[in-house]
């Protein structure tokens, strides 16, 4: 499965025209920047990481989201 989602998002960041490869890169954390800084993954490799990062990131902030407004809507 995990091999099968980086496909996923390394198809995505395929995609992706140059300027947002490179907003994508700016957003990184050190892990991913060292990986890069020492050359065992591309710049595309690492964009498809962050890319799944973003994603998952965002699904927990929805997530977050929908708990504070069902909290607020109860009130």
């Amino acid at each position: 499965m995990m091999k099968t989602l980086v496909e996923a998002y390394l198809n995505k960041a395929k995609l992706l025209p140059e300027k947002e490869i490179e907003r994508l890169l700016s957003r990184m954390r050190g892990k991913l920047m060292r990986r890069l800084e020492d050359t065992k993954l591309g710049e595309l490799e690492v964009a498809a990481f962050q890319l799944a990062i973003e994603a998952e990131a965002l699904n927990e902030w929805r997530e977050k989201m929908a708990e504070i407004r069902e909290k607020t809507k109860a009130e």
